[in-house]
């Protein structure tokens, strides 16, 4: 069976980067992101604090798989602003990430090349200048069960190197835990094993 990828690389916090060129200026904001509705809202304060900037162009990437993504060149022409900024995020093998740079133009057209080379360069910039985290899924379960089958759980939670947090102990017992995405299947066969317990899958972060 083909081993289950559950890790990502990403930045750890926002990064800036800056490009020049004949009087033109690229201000590049890089961002970790989780989701669209957040990178809406930092588009907004984006557009709000600069607002005074001709282009402000975009690209993200989302998902494990980086199977969610977007580029965007706001008025530039086609394919040179949106594009590059895209192309950096995948050279630099990230997802969970938005990256917007903001151009004031200083009075010269700086042609297709230019502000391909623009776009690509303030990302780059600004990229070097994150710090690049690797993050690993983990998926969140609770366990419910009585009492009785408490030895047996506890056997796994040692057995796997199990985190657990929020544990109720009572006649009816219930415990939260957390374990790599790439183990659930795993794990979860060995609860499957306990009579009467209940296994409610909370969520993936």
């Amino acid at each position: 069976m083909a081993e289950y990828i559950d890790e990502y690389l990403t930045i750890s916090k926002p990064s800036e980067g800056f490009f020049k060129d004949r009087g033109s200026k690229f201000l590049a904001f890089a961002y970790p992101v989780s989701s669209e509705i957040e990178i809406k809202e930092l588009q907004e304060k984006l557009r709000s604090d600069y607002y005074d900037a001709r282009h402000h162009c975009f690209a993200y990437m989302l998902g494990l798989e980086k199977e969610i993504f977007r580029a965007n060149d706001d008025g530039e022409p086609s394919s040179t602003a949106g594009k590059p900024i895209l192309g950096q995020i995948r050279s630099f093998d990230l997802t969970n990430i938005v990256v917007v740079v903001i151009r004031y133009f200083g009075g010269t057209k700086l042609g297709v090349g230019g502000l391909i080379n623009a776009y690509k360069t303030a990302t780059e910039d600004a990229l070097k200048n994150a710090k690049i985290i690797k993050k690993t899924l983990h998926d969140i379960y609770e366990l419910k069960f009585e009492y009785p089958v408490m030895n047996d759980i506890m056997k796994i939670l040692k057995e796997e190197k199990i985190e657990t947090y929020d544990q109720t102990f009572d006649l009816s017992c219930s415990i939260t835990l957390s374990f790599r995405k790439a183990e659930t299947e795993k794990i979860l066969s060995k609860f499957d094993r306990i009579k009467d317990l209940k296994i409610d899958f909370i969520e993936t972060r």
